[in-house]
């Protein structure tokens, strides 16, 4: 019997009882639509934190003081003061990968001006820090090489410090206190948002870093030192070459341990999306629980439809009809139902996931190939769970088939 036909007579059967039929669809139509919903919502999560995360900068390495040691005993990282300006003109001198490199001196401090005052951090960075953030100006400018070098008391400020002392005013060219000294702002960095853990990096002042260190911070050790590369495949090289020049910098012999820590983004990255990545799986293994609900439900309509369509089929055997006919006949009807049912399930998990993010805010992405794989997936359960009532038809007797009544 041709194929075509086959899927014509199957069709026709279903369609004899549409009630029973949507039904029986129902389960995979949940199914299929729950685990797009998912993994849309998994995907979109993902994709929300490899922007957090590219908003940190572009091919970041991250040097950070190392853990210093108190009659042996380890006082955890961060609280070693071996990292100075030395080393990132060692680096700023001498590296060959690195594309930029800039110095991060913080010092958490009160700031008046504006309509108030505003508890922040301020930054002191070099020219390089605007790149390798790739942190775009909302107005105004940063400051030059002239500004660094003179000791300038110039700032420059990001959203968050605008709105809260500069609200519905342009700060450039306003004045602000940072401590005991007053700086003139003289740009306004663009929007960043949150980074993955929560920061607001907007909440932020940078200004030169010799004007911090000499005029806030006073201290000769500095917080960490930044620096990017061209592309990303040059990370490991980029952190080969700073450790060893931090290393020849710090006069450390062979056998002993970095006083310092190099961290990159890949890193960072690597373990956010691994975790979302776990989660995407975990809610679509959860959601496919539904169709394995809707491929039972299919195998039970089958064997009720082998019972009520005994006589039938003794008529089609007695006419020259093989068991094996028979059984692409109703194979053919599950995989049809499944298919049927799975693109139902595409339409409600595409409207689902549209709902998702319309009620919540939530970003969701869905793939092609996910959709693929659910209607994929669904015609296997099809198959799986419509082979055994099929089967059981082919293996009918006619002439009992004939006697059923």
């Amino acid at each position: 019997m041709k194929t075509t036909r086959l899927i014509r007579i199957a069709t026709q059967s279903i369609a004899k009882n549409k009630m029973r039929t949507l039904l029986t669809m129902l389960g995979i139509i949940i199914g299929v639509g729950a685990v797009i919903v998912m993994v849309a919502i998994g995907q979109g999560a993902k994709a929300q934190i490899q922007a957090r995360i590219d908003n940190l900068g572009t091919n970041l390495i991250v040097i950070t003081q190392g853990a210093s040691q108190s009659g042996g005993v380890s006082q955890g990282a961060g609280t070693s003061n071996r990292l100075t300006l030395a080393d990132y003109d060692a680096l700023k001198r001498e590296s060959l990968i690195l594309t930029g490199v800039s110095p991060v001196i913080v010092a958490p401090t009160q700031v008046i001006g504006g309509s108030g005052n505003w508890r922040t951090g301020v930054q002191g960075v070099s020219l390089d820090y605007q790149a390798i953030r790739d942190w775009p100006m909302a107005s105004g400018r940063y400051f030059d090489d002239t500004e660094v070098r003179a000791l300038r008391k110039v700032a420059v400020i990001g959203k968050t410090i605008a709105d809260n002392l500069f609200a519905g005013v342009d700060p450039v060219g306003q004045q602000i206190r940072i401590g005991n000294e007053p700086f003139e702002i003289i740009g306004v960095l663009g929007p960043k948002g949150q980074t993955a853990e929560g920061r607001d990096q907007d909440d932020v002042i940078l200004a030169p870093y010799t004007t911090v260190q000499v005029r806030l911070s006073g201290r000769q050790w500095i917080t960490q030192i930044l620096g990017a590369t061209a592309n990303k495949g040059d990370i490991p090289a980029a952190e080969q070459e700073a450790r060893g020049i931090v290393r020849e910098t710090h006069k450390l012999a062979s056998y002993e341990d970095d006083d310092f820590t190099i961290r990159n983004q890949t890193e960072l990255a690597e373990a956010a999306q691994g975790t979302t990545e776990v989660m995407t799986v975990l809610l679509a293994a959860i959601a496919s629980v539904s169709l394995l609900v809707g491929g039972i439900g299919i195998m039970n309509i089958m064997l009720v439809s082998v019972t009520e369509r005994t006589r039938e089929i003794g008529i089609r055997m007695a006419v020259g009809a093989r068991g094996a006919d028979v059984l692409t006949q109703f194979l053919v009807e599950a995989i049809v139902m499944s298919v049927v049912g799975g693109l139902i399930g595409v339409g409600v998990g595409f409207g689902g996931a549209m709902a998702v993010h319309r009620v919540t805010g939530w970003g969701t992405a869905i793939a092609p190939q996910m959709v693929l794989l659910a209607i994929g997936f669904s015609a296997a359960v099809g198959i799986f769970f419509g082979f055994y009532p099929a089967r059981k038809a082919a293996a009918l007797d006619p002439i009992e088939a004939l006697r059923y009544e």
